[in-house]
């Protein structure tokens, strides 16, 4: 369904009128596939997600829920394996983690990055093989160096100096090694949110490149005896289209592999592009298949490579969002409607679902856009201009700021919103004391429960207050 955004309307003959690209969808109760899961499909108005029609879900689990397309999600993850089959590609465990997912990716044979001392937890638990997990973070603990230390982490991205020192002492008195990439900032700026844009000088990740402090991290990590200087990290951003930015990235970075070399006489053996490809959250979104970008960015580090006249270093990857978010959409239920009115003369409905920005903060914190549709039933009503708010105290708990949804939807009815795979569930919160909703896998016709809905005992577990 082609999602409106938020802009101006004229209405001179009291129709809405948007931006050129702006049109009311030709059949509200068609789904527009790009922007679902692979198994989603609609009939007679209902959402069918992995077999199971939305309305039945709901029945058995509740609202909201998170539903998790299984078969899509693992189809996501081998594609990127496979296209990037000269590279290690590591799923980006901050998007969103769990040990089921931790399992499929370690059955499937990818690697794994965490960026907290919980990620890892969850992946040790889930029995994923600790040679292929990756460990970032610019403020790691010394508890949690330590226990990347002992349980083998393949790799840990150093952030600062500080933690250098830290991790070399570690070593030291532990007796063991550990393999070490370094971020480094590449003074990129990726076209993306100021929040989610990581390469630019100005923000907290990674060593300058341009001032030299990326240099002499190389140094120090290369001095350390209990430090294995596996190569340069660089990450310019989330949600990016376009293979421009890493193409200026790599050209950066390797740059400074090859001043390694000659200055040092170290021959790093790895180099990480990073993550960050973008996905559809609307109709507007475009992004890359993984072939695409495989050969894209591969074309860009052979160039380089033989400009320089390096070896190339073996390269990995992070994809996260590209691979969870389209497999995962959010179902609620809508509780009141009502209509307001626009400045000159236009009318939007407000559409309020039993969630909001306590199971999907992204539209407050990065104004993000997403679509909508309603799963239980089909409409003839003609579409009108809707936000789609949470149950939330805020006047920012939005959903989804616009979205043409037929003009008789009312209480009861289901709201489905796709593309809530990545940084909704993981950064969900208590927010007015909610219940953080379950996630909800789906296959071949059946559910399984991947997090169960939090209860009203675990709100009150950590409440001492009272004996």
């Amino acid at each position: 369904m082609p999602t409106a955004h938020p802009s101006g309307w004229a209405h001179a003959d009291g129709a809405l009128r948007g931006p050129h690209w702006l049109r009311e969808p030709a059949d509200p109760n068609a789904l527009v596939d790009h922007l679902w899961s692979q198994t989603a499909v609609k009939a007679d108005g209902v959402l069918t997600v992995g077999g199971v029609p939305l309305p039945e879900l709901v029945r058995e689990h509740g609202s909201p829920a998170y539903v998790l397309d299984e078969a899509d999600f693992r189809a996501r993850a081998v594609a990127f394996r496979d296209a990037f089959a000269d590279y290690d590609v590591f799923y980006a465990g901050k998007a969103f983690l769990c040990t089921t997912v931790a399992r499929w990716l370690a059955e499937d044979g990818l690697s794994l990055d965490v960026c907290s001392g919980g990620e890892l937890t969850v992946a040790e638990r889930a029995g994923f093989p600790m040679a292929k997990v990756g460990f970032h973070g610019n403020n790691k603990t010394l508890g949690e160096l330590e226990r990347a230390v002992e349980l083998g982490v393949g790799r840990i991205i150093v952030d600062s100096f500080h933690e250098i020192e830290r991790l070399a002492a570690i070593t030291t008195e532990l007796g063991r090694t550990t393999g070490v990439m370094i971020r480094v900032t590449a003074g990129v700026e990726a076209h993306t949110h100021e929040y989610i844009a990581t390469a630019h000088e100005d923000q907290k990740f990674g060593f300058s490149i341009a001032s030299g402090d990326a240099l002499e991290a190389v140094r120090r990590v290369h001095a350390a005896p209990g430090l294995r200087l596996l190569g340069l990290h660089s990450h310019i951003g989330s949600q990016i289209f376009d293979t421009a930015g890493f193409e200026v990235a790599a050209r950066r970075v390797l740059a400074l592999h090859a001043q390694v070399s000659e200055e040092i006489g170290v021959e790093m053996p790895e180099m990480d592009l990073g993550g960050g490809f973008g996905i559809a959250y609307t109709t507007q979104d475009d992004p890359s298949d993984p072939s695409q970008l495989a050969t894209e960015m591969t074309k860009i580090v052979e160039h380089e490579c033989r400009a320089l006249g390096i070896a190339e270093p073996r390269l990995s990857i992070e994809p996260g969002r590209a691979i969870v978010g389209p497999s995962v959409c959010t179902v609620y239920e809508v509780g009141t409607v009502k209509e307001v009115a626009l400045d000159g003369g236009a009318r939007r409905s407000y559409v309020s679902v039993d969630g909001g920005m306590s199971d999907n903060i992204r539209t407050a914190l990065y104004d993000a856009d997403y679509s909508a549709t309603i799963a239980s039933r089909a409409s003839d009503a003609t579409p009108t201009l809707a936000r789609v708010v949470g149950k939330h105290c805020e006047a920012g708990d939005i959903v989804v700021k616009d979205e043409f949804l037929p003009g008789d939807v009312a209480p009861g009815d289901l709201v489905a919103v796709p593309g809530t795979g990545a940084y909704c569930r993981s950064m969900a919160s208590n927010y007015n004391h909610a219940l953080r909703p379950p996630v909800i896998g789906v296959r071949d016709g059946k559910t399984f429960t991947v997090l169960r809905r939090e209860t009203v005992a675990d709100l009150l577990a950590t409440d001492v207050g009272v004996s």
